[in-house]
């Protein structure tokens, strides 16, 4: 099926529910949802943001800003993810746990303020991958239209570009706890060494970054069209990751793969 009888399908069901509450995160897939939604719905059109230790700062604030520009209502919800055993013990289904904790107040706020139905940006290629937090989604009630009519990433980018959406190319952005390899538990501590050395990463102009963290160790992943970027700014790399308290700095060869931490589960 060609975009168009998808996007219509979509605005169609969107329409539909009257009310609807968006699980946002300010990625291309929750604000392009959230766009199409504020536009067939105006104010019966709400968002969600969850905050965590595992959301660094700036893309707490490019969401805010992001949910702005759309003009959608947006209401903010703190989690305390570390407090969970279940999430900071870092079990191979972790994911499943901070879905199931981020839902379980996303869900009754959005009861209270009379949306009945809350929809993620959950989309067609997900389905495919190695994602716990699906589980919890079904448990919870939050529906997932993208998915549902088959839109992929790659149509969703398309979309959002024709609608001028200006995080139509963002690069994923999974939470910083996947940075950890399962069985390692997860630390306040992680989490800020991995969001600062991101964020120095990014500075230097490389788009696509993950900083893979292995105790003393960290692991860089880049694309392959970066390499070369990286390893000119070398020197710069190692003296900043090592004043975040790494000892060993090491550059991934097979370059940048989301969820590559999931090649070697428990």
């Amino acid at each position: 099926m060609s975009i168009k009888p998808k996007e219509q399908e979509l605005k169609n069901w969107i329409t539909n529910q009257k009310r609807l509450a968006i699980a946002f995160s300010g990625g291309v897939d929750s604000s392009f949802l959230a766009q199409v939604t504020f536009s067939l719905l105006g104010d019966q059109a709400l968002a969600i943001l969850v905050k965590s230790q595992s959301l660094p700062e700036w893309e707490f604030q490019a969401a805010i800003a992001t949910a702005k520009k759309i003009g959608i209502r947006l209401e903010v919800i703190e989690v305390d993810e570390l407090a969970n055993d279940a999430i900071a013990s870092n079990p191979d289904d972790r994911c499943y746990h901070c879905k199931t904790l981020s839902y379980s107040e996303m869900v009754p706020l959005a009861l209270s303020l009379n949306f009945k139905v809350v929809a993620d940006g959950t989309n067609a290629d997900d389905l495919s991958d190695y994602r716990p937090g699906l589980k919890a989604k079904d448990e919870q009630g939050v529906l997932s239209p993208l998915a549902l009519f088959g839109i992929t990433k790659a149509e969703i980018r398309i979309l959002s570009k024709k609608a001028g959406l200006a995080v139509w190319d963002k690069p994923s952005f999974p939470c910083l706890n996947s940075r950890i390899p399962y069985g390692q538990e997860i630390t306040d501590q992680k989490l800020k060494q991995i969001s600062q050395g991101e964020r120095f990463l990014l500075d230097l102009g490389l788009r696509q970054v993950r900083l893979r963290h292995h105790g003393k160790l960290a692991r860089i992943e880049v694309e392959e069209t970066d390499f070369n970027l990286l390893l000119e700014q070398k020197q710069l790399i190692v003296e900043k990751l090592k004043s975040l308290d790494f000892t060993y700095v090491t550059f991934d060869l097979q370059g940048f793969r989301s969820g590559s931490l999931n090649e070697v589960r428990l």
